[in-house]
């Protein structure tokens, strides 16, 4: 276990090292000049290389002061149009998209278990159709649109939620603050983010345990007494979530561009707005510090998901350890042998 986690961290840093050079490359390296459209009320210089101190200097050399200024002193330049230091920006925006797309991930997998697990357990009938239809239409409705009518609907109409704003969860428990209000303000915004996943994750989840039901193993499993709640929970079920965690890894870049949409449709101050008005600005310090602060946190999240997916299926680990590398193959579901497989679950 140490020394698979041990490469995932090399192979992290790795990654880490990538999206430094590729950023360095597309904000100093491409010739940009923003000294004629803009005209910021700050004190800023209006090019990163002057922000940065580096005009005049080798790439190379460039490139070191670059990564000097990210990583030991957390140095993002300042934004053109206001003058702000861009980490401070960040810092306030960081949190609001954090809450909007770990509170969007809990509630799309709370959506999809459930209805994944129904169809899966009554294939093709009118509850499995039923099902898929309702969360297929969900999945089809634009975030934005869905946003606006929810917000109008439950909000305007209603009076249940509140049309738009943020709380911070820190706060103190006044009429906007502390983790109550927080939650009662995330909630609307929560539901529709998870509308953008919840059908895919349901119906990768139905397919994965309607194979799993097939294998030889459940059966055994079956005709040794063994219940369906025993035989979805011990057998089944964990099997099925293997997809579930690679898929979570994979998609949580595009949880990040999701977010931008729920954001403007609900005036939250996240990551999505300040780029928005970044793009909108041609404010590069802004805009080169939200693309190192989204990358790394899907670099750190799919680091969190490979070693969460070791701890679900440990065969993952020995076939890591087999093969000497960082290069992980995923496992064969459902072929070992059943004796074994009922053996473990028994024990």
């Amino acid at each position: 276990m140490t020394g698979f986690i041990v490469r995932r961290l090399v192979w992290a840093f790795l990654l880490a090292a990538v999206i430094t050079l590729f950023t360095f490359i597309i904000f100093f390296v491409i010739p940009t000049d923003t000294r004629s459209t803009l005209s910021g009320r700050g004190a800023a210089d209006p090019t990163l290389a002057g922000q940065f101190h580096l005009r005049d200097k080798p790439v190379t050399t460039q490139y070191v002061s670059f990564l000097g200024h990210v990583v030991r002193h957390g140095d993002l330049g300042r934004s053109i149009r206001s003058g702000v230091p861009v980490r401070d920006a960040i810092a306030r925006a960081l949190p609001v998209t954090a809450s909007l797309v770990f509170g969007g991930l809990i509630f799309w997998l709370l959506i999809a278990f459930p209805i994944g697990i129904l169809s899966a357990l009554r294939p093709r009938s009118l509850l499995d159709k039923g099902l898929m239809m309702l969360v297929l239409i969900g999945a089809s409705a634009h975030p934005i649109w869905l946003g606006l009518v929810l917000s109008y609907l439950l909000g305007y109409k209603l009076h249940i939620f509140p049309l738009t704003g943020y709380c911070n969860f820190f706060g103190k428990a006044t009429f906007c603050g502390g983790p109550t209000q927080w939650t009662y303000h995330m909630l609307l915004p929560w539901f529709t983010f998870a509308c953008l996943f919840a059908a895919l994750y349901a119906r990768m989840i139905r397919a994965s345990m309607i194979e799993a039901m097939d294998s030889d193993y459940v059966r055994t499993a079956q005709a040794k007494g063994a219940g369906t709640v025993q035989v979805v929970r011990h057998h089944v079920l964990r099997n099925a979530m293997l997809p579930v965690v690679s898929m979570v890894g994979m998609d949580l870049g595009l949880a990040f561009g999701g977010a931008l949409f729920i954001e403007v449709a609900y005036g939250l101050p996240g990551m999505g707005k300040l780029l928005v008005g970044g793009l909108a600005g041609g404010d590069l310090p802004v805009i080169m510090g939200v693309v190192l602060v989204v990358s790394f946190a899907v670099a750190i999240a799919n680091l969190i998901v490979d070693v969460l997916y070791t701890w679900i299926d440990p065969r993952v680990r020995a076939v890591g350890a087999d093969e000497g590398s960082g290069a992980v193959a995923p496992p064969k579901l459902g072929r070992l042998p059943a004796r074994q497989q009922v053996k473990e679950s028994t024990t």
